[in-house]
This record gives structure tokens, sequence and C-alpha cells, in this order.
């Protein structure tokens, strides 16, 4: 299945958020995934204050990635994701219906002001 990663992670240091994209995308590799597409959008504000960790966070430092994988590699991103204390929020949506004809239109480019159709 083609999932869609949209992370948060605590704004700051580069370096924090390529090792978390690194992190992931071995998960996905290793087990046999392929990834798509990785875009950084770099920091910007948050919706609303959050509470993580025992900090306060009003900008976060957000990254979207396009994959390929079972059910079960997703749910070991999703835990490994969510044990990592640099992490604010994130969230993983499967696309398209399932079929492979409409999984083959969707790509890896990720632009930020518009969404592809499916």
């Amino acid at each position: 299945m083609l999932y869609e990663l949209i992370a948060v992670v605590r704004p700051g240091k580069l370096g924090e958020v390529k090792e978390i994209v690194r992190t992931a995308g071995s998960l996905i590799l290793k087990s046999g995934g392929t990834i798509r597409g990785i875009k950084n959008w770099g920091v910007f504000s948050l919706p609303k204050r959050t509470r993580k960790h025992q900090a306060q966070h009003d900008n976060g430092h957000y990254f979207i990635m396009r994959y390929d994988a079972s059910s079960r590699i997703q749910d070991d991103v999703r835990k490994t994701l969510g044990l990592d204390p640099r992490m604010i929020k994130f969230s993983s949506v499967k696309m398209g219906d399932g079929t492979l004809e409409s999984l083959s239109k969707i790509g890896g480019s990720i632009p930020w002001d518009t969404r592809e159709e499916f």
C-alpha cells in the first residue's frame, strides 16, 4: 500500500530531522518497502501550542514522506516515531483506493502548494 507520512519535529537542528527521516526510511527499506519521495517543508508555526514530552511547542519542522509498504511496516514506523522524544506530531494516511491503476498515478513529487488528484 502507498502511505503518506506528515511529521512535525521540534525545531532547531536540521540534523535531527535528517536522522528521524533516515531512521524511518531505513525501517521501510529493510523490510522491503519503497520510498517514493521525501520533502522538507521547513519550520512553521503550529496551529496551536502543543505540549509534548514535557515541553511546550509553538513551531515545528515539517517533513513529508511517501512510501510503499505493508501495513505491518507502517505500524513499525508509527511505533518508532511515537517513541522518539524529538517528534511533536505525525500522521500517516493510506493513499488511493488500493488499485494498482490509481496508485500508479501518484508520484513521488510532493509539491507544497498543490495536491495531486487521484
